[in-house]
């Protein structure tokens, strides 16, 4: 069975069985069962229209549900029949799902998670990755969120800045994850900005444009992390960058900033400078300067004392650093990066050993084990 296919049908499927009346916890569960029915009977019998064959399956579950639901007879009796048989639609509902998602009846928090869950294709355990929280805790915020819909017909539309977080959520664990979302969700920024007179979805894509384009460049052939000041800058998509500086000069010249229009600004910045050397770390540190304005966000505050270590020194970066929790992800990892270029190799080695203990996944952790031995190795440790 083609996976890649289910997994782009999955959405259309569901928004289908919302537009046409069934809520969405209901819908979710009933193009969940279609989907079990499709690998236990596609591969000795593959349907000649996937979409058609998978809504009409999904269709009959819900309905079969619902029958069987005495507290919903009432419900039952306003729902259409089943429709005749022949090919799904052909509308794409999956931007449409982002925001019914995002609805008023749930925390921006839920909205996301649940989101991501179903209508992005994540796993739990992605999911609360991306939450930096335990699976368990997710697996218990995404059920509060499905008993919190069911029932609720999603007639409003849900807040744009959450339906932007849901996309750079999945994007970046296309980009950095096991599940390959993210140019998908530069599909769906795309779309977005076209169709909402706002700046800042412009702003979101080209965030990912100007990320997406250093994309070869990430890793080594061993598969091994490259950080950005090593990366071969000859890999990098050129076309994508300039595609990206466009769309975000077009939409800083609309005098609305926001926090993904300053991120680009800085992502612009890192791919103009022709080398690491050249990079202008004063402008990036202006940039998170309006990020700090715009969000108070620590993770930001974060990345702004390493751009301070190269604008203003490492011991300026470290008094940045110092006004910060060090329970931060990737607090560790920056504390050792100023004190390696301040001259303490001995506590960044130490500080390197620390973060890899913490890293997020197996190759940022192999990524700052390396890094601790190289410094133990020039210290004859």
């Amino acid at each position: 069975m083609d996976e890649a296919l289910v997994r782009s049908l999955t959405p259309s499927v569901l928004g289908i069985l919302v537009r046409r009346g069934a809520d969405f916890a209901a819908a979710e569960d009933a193009v969940q069962d279609a989907l079990v029915e499709a690998v236990r009977t596609w591969p000795a019998d593959p349907p000649r229209d996937p979409k058609g064959w998978l809504v009409a399956v999904a269709w009959r579950r819900f309905l079969d549900a619902t029958r069987a639901d005495t507290a919903r007879r009432r419900r039952e009796d306003s729902l259409d029949g089943e429709p005749a048989p022949g090919p799904a639609p052909g509308v794409d509902d999956t931007l449409q799902l982002y925001f019914l998602c995002a609805h008023p009846s749930l925390t921006p928090s839920s909205a996301v998670a649940l989101t991501l869950r179903a209508v992005g294709g994540l796993t739990t355990g992605q999911i609360a990755r991306a939450y930096l929280v335990p699976e368990a805790t997710m697996a218990q915020r995404i059920s509060r969120a499905k008993r919190t819909v069911s029932g609720v017909r999603f007639d409003r539309p849900g807040d744009v800045a959450t339906v932007l977080r849901v996309l750079y959520l999945v994007f970046n664990e296309g980009y950095s994850g096991d599940v390959d979302l993210a140019a998908e969700a530069i599909r769906l920024t795309r779309q977005l900005a076209a169709a909402i007179d706002h700046p800042e979805p412009a702003g979101l894509l080209a965030l990912m444009l100007l990320h997406h384009a250093r994309r070869a460049a990430r890793t080594a052939p061993d598969g091994s992390l490259v950080p950005l000041a090593e990366q071969d800058r000859g890999r990098w998509d050129t076309g994508a960058i300039a595609e990206g500086v466009a769309i975000l000069q077009a939409a800083l010249a609309r005098d609305r900033l926001g926090e993904f229009q300053a991120q680009a600004a800085i992502a612009a910045l890192h791919a103009d400078a022709p080398t690491a050397e050249e990079t202008d770390w004063v402008q990036v540190v202006e940039w998170y300067d309006e990020l700090v304005r715009l969000t108070g966000s620590p993770v930001v505050r974060l990345n702004r004392a390493v751009a301070v270590g190269e604008a203003d020194g490492p011991r300026a970066g470290l008094a940045a650093l110092a006004a910060l929790d060090d329970s931060l992800p990737r607090y560790a990892a920056v504390a050792a990066h100023l004190h390696e270029r301040d001259g303490d190799l001995a506590t960044a080695a130490r500080l390197y050993v620390e973060a890899a203990h913490k890293a997020p996944n197996l190759a940022e952790r192999a990524h700052l084990t390396r890094q601790a031995a190289r410094l133990n190795g020039r210290s004859g440790r």
